[in-house]
């Protein structure tokens, strides 16, 4: 089969996340025979990226990568965050989405890439439409439900946060500019129940079927790193990792370690908030600071810890590094502010909880000092990693889901219903249209 990925970061112009997700599940198609192209904005990257480097990027076989570059620089994605129209990347999306071979069009971040308008784009109407839901953008301009950049959305707001965030106000949202974007896909996909609920909640549910399908890590991700020698035992530590940025919540962890000298912390990653995340660490010397790690290093320094911490102060729709800590045999600790990361953590029997830095002082402590705790939620934290959260079984749902909408799709080609029929599913919205079941 046929994919196409839309996306706005992927590959070198990325910061993971959502981009991570998408390359695993390309490299997974591909492995099994598949052929998989994806289009992203370089345009954007480069509007975004301040000193975030690239990243070292080989494609697998069977993955084409279509970078987009409009000419038009920043233009280009500002145009699309104030539009929700694709604009500049139109022509060469419309191409691919124009082609009567391709099977599949997946859409993810699509935020700066095109914008709801991209949804509906294409003369291909035989392919399966879907997108996941890798943020909160369908239902908040800001993408996280974090609202004015200091707390978790408390309310409708979302001009004057906008406006705090120094991003353009999205006339666009007023227009219905979404619902008929999404009326286009045959599934909107959601990493977690939790994000998939707060959706429902706000009507999203009434324009597309939505699916729970979480995230995966491919099968050999910690391959390797398990089967090596231990380092030398030194002295205990906890790990975290993520985008330094304020919501990431690392400024909350870091004073803690003051209160447990027995034991370091070290964090991995890069970001805007990296400067005063130094600042507020430079009289510890037990917490330290790694820099950008990729996968087999990101799993060493899980694979060492005695747990990791996820800090995240706004409502995460997943939280990868939940299911990393885990493939690694790593319990986690996870803020119960952080959306899914109770149900991914806590719930999952992986990890502990908490609500306050007490709590969290507490938690830390347990995951050092209790060794026959810290087993049995590694060990049921990998649990979910070889079931649920495994490659076998992501790909086998999805391709599933996408079998069921093909084969309806085709029966309803090849029967070419009368009204009298009309009854069967809508193949975009999976919801009947039956005029005799609407008046009874």
């Amino acid at each position: 089969m046929k994919f196409c990925m839309i996306t706005t970061f992927f590959g070198p112009h990325s910061f993971g996340g959502d981009a991570a997700y998408v390359d695993r599940l390309c490299q997974a198609l591909c492995r099994r025979g598949h052929e998989v192209h994806v289009f992203y904005c370089v345009d954007a990257f480069n509007a975004v990226r301040g000193e975030h480097p690239l990243r070292a990027y080989e494609p697998t076989p069977g993955l084409h990568l279509h970078p987009l570059e409009s000419g038009r620089g920043t233009l280009s994605p500002l145009a699309t965050q104030a539009t929700g129209l694709p604009l500049f990347k139109s022509e060469a999306l419309r191409e691919v989405l124009d082609a009567d071979d391709t099977d599949v069009v997946h859409f993810h971040n699509i935020s700066l890439v095109g914008g709801p308008g991209v949804l509906g784009l294409g003369a291909n109407r035989r392919a399966v439409r879907i997108m996941t839901a890798h943020e909160h953008w369908l239902i908040c301009p800001m993408h996280l439900l974090w609202k004015y950049d200091r707390k978790p959305c408390d309310g409708a707001s979302c001009v004057r946060c906008s406006i705090a965030g120094k991003r353009p106000p999205q006339v666009w949202r007023y227009t219905g500019a979404i619902e008929r974007g999404l009326r286009h896909l045959d599934a909107l996909l959601f990493p977690s129940r939790h994000a998939l609920e707060e959706h429902e909640r706000r009507g999203v549910g009434a324009w597309a079927p939505l699916v729970h399908l979480p995230y995966f890590l491919p099968d050999d991700w910690s391959r390797g790193i398990e089967d090596e020698e231990p380092e030398p035992r030194g002295r205990p530590y906890l790990a975290a990792a993520g985008r330094m940025v304020a919501m990431k919540g690392f400024q909350k962890l870091i004073p803690l370690m003051r209160n447990l000298p027995e034991a370091d912390l070290r964090i991995a990653g890069t970001g805007p908030y990296e400067p005063t995340l130094r600042r507020l660490a430079e009289d510890l010397p037990n917490v330290h600071f790694e820099g950008l790690l990729g996968g087999p290093d990101l799993a060493r320094l899980f694979r060492g810890s005695r747990a990791v911490v996820v800090p995240s102060l706004f409502p995460e729709t997943f939280g990868y590094v939940v299911l990393e800590a885990f493939a690694t045999g790593t319990p986690v600790i996870v803020h119960e502010g952080g959306g899914a990361l109770l149900e991914t953590g806590q719930q999952s029997g992986g990890g502990l909880s908490y609500r306050t830095e007490i709590e969290l002082l507490t938690a830390m402590r347990r995951m050092v000092h209790d060794e026959d705790l810290r087993a049995d939620l590694a060990s049921r934290g990998y649990s979910q990693r070889i079931g649920p959260w495994s490659e076998t079984e992501h790909v086998h749902r999805y391709m599933e889901l996408i079998s069921g909408h093909r084969q309806a799709r085709d029966a309803r080609a090849s029967h070419r219903l009368d009204p009298a029929e009309s009854h069967v599913a809508s193949p975009r919205t999976g919801r009947a249209a039956s005029k005799s079941r609407r008046t009874g």
